[in-house]
């Protein structure tokens, strides 16, 4: 299981990167891997905006559908509408080219509230 150090987590299993006064995130790779083939992601609009833990996207598997929330409060500036056409992208490459939407968050000291890679993987762990 890939758990990047230079990121941040939530319980939910999103991950972010900050990307100077931006965020991108995505689900991580025990998400993917926990979903099975993705099939389907629905993404919000640009210009959306969301609180922290808002519910703003699905992402469809042949074993499950399961909402995607918001790490932290801000508005939605690019989804990655490629993976429209190839949803499977998220199970190849989760924090790379599956990302889902770039974020401009309303407050950047929430990101600080995010799990860290051991807290993250001490949550999975915590589950199994």
């Amino acid at each position: 299981m890939n758990i990047p150090a230079d990121l941040r987590y939530t319980e939910h299993d999103e991950w972010v990167r900050v990307d100077g006064k931006e965020v991108v995130t995505g689900i991580t790779d025990f998400a993917q891997d926990q979903l099975s083939d993705i099939v389907y992601v629905e993404l919000p609009d640009v210009g959306d905006h969301f609180g922290q833990g808002e519910a703003y996207g699905v992402v469809e598997s042949v074993k499950a559908a399961s909402d995607v929330y918001m790490p932290v409060a801000g508005e939605v500036i690019e989804a990655n509408t490629e993976l429209e056409d190839a949803p499977e992208v998220v199970n190849q490459d989760p924090y790379g080219k599956g990302w889902f939407i770039r974020i401009q968050p309303d407050d950047p000291l929430q990101i600080g509230g995010l799990l860290d890679s051991d807290a993250y993987q001490a949550h999975i762990e915590a589950q199994r």
